[in-house]
């Protein structure tokens, strides 16, 4: 599949069948994470691998109870690591950057479990200090996505998008 069949076929998977991820699989979603681009490639974000199933279903319970997260056999929660970027940019890399590195990491990591055959579903509502304690994560660092993956159970079809008229803009925006 190219890059964008992939794009195309990318859909939010909210049911998981119990076959395992295993760590052949996972590894290259997670190595697409690692080459996803970051200010001065800084890399100013940490991956924590769940796959213990009370942790999942913790993850699921403080991401308002979205069940279907503790039935993806592995979960990734992305983190900034805002300290990585702090001496080279300041509060702004730290408190921003971070938040974008990071936030492409899992979109890269969304594409590659998709062009592979997995499916995923990017949770950003969640208690932070709830998944900070599931994962031991320091303090430091903020959770901005939860990811599970995993098989889907199936293929819906292709859902409808706004036209390119609609949302792009020449030169300035219009109202």
């Amino acid at each position: 599949m190219n890059l964008f069949e992939t794009i195309r076929q990318r859909y939010s998977v909210r049911a998981y069948n119990d076959k395992p991820v295993s760590d052949e699989i996972l590894r290259p979603i997670l190595q697409a994470a690692n080459d996803a681009p970051s200010a001065g490639n800084l890399q100013p974000f940490e991956i924590v691998v769940v796959r213990d199933a009370a942790k999942r279903l913790a993850l699921a319970k403080t991401s308002y109870e979205q069940w279907f997260v503790a039935q993806a056999p592995v979960v990734l929660v992305f983190f900034t690591n805002p300290e990585r970027n702090r001496e080279k940019y300041g509060q702004r890399g730290a408190d921003f950057y971070a938040v974008q590195d990071a936030t492409i990491a899992c979109a890269y990591a969304q594409l590659a479990a998709t062009a592979i055959g997995l499916g995923t579903c990017w949770i950003g509502a969640f208690d932070d200090q709830t998944v900070r304690d599931i994962t031991a994560a320091p303090a430091a660092w903020q959770p901005v996505a939860i990811l599970p993956v995993g098989y889907p159970t199936d293929t819906p079809k292709l859902r409808e998008r706004r036209a390119l008229g609609d949302l792009m803009h020449n030169e300035q925006a219009r109202r």
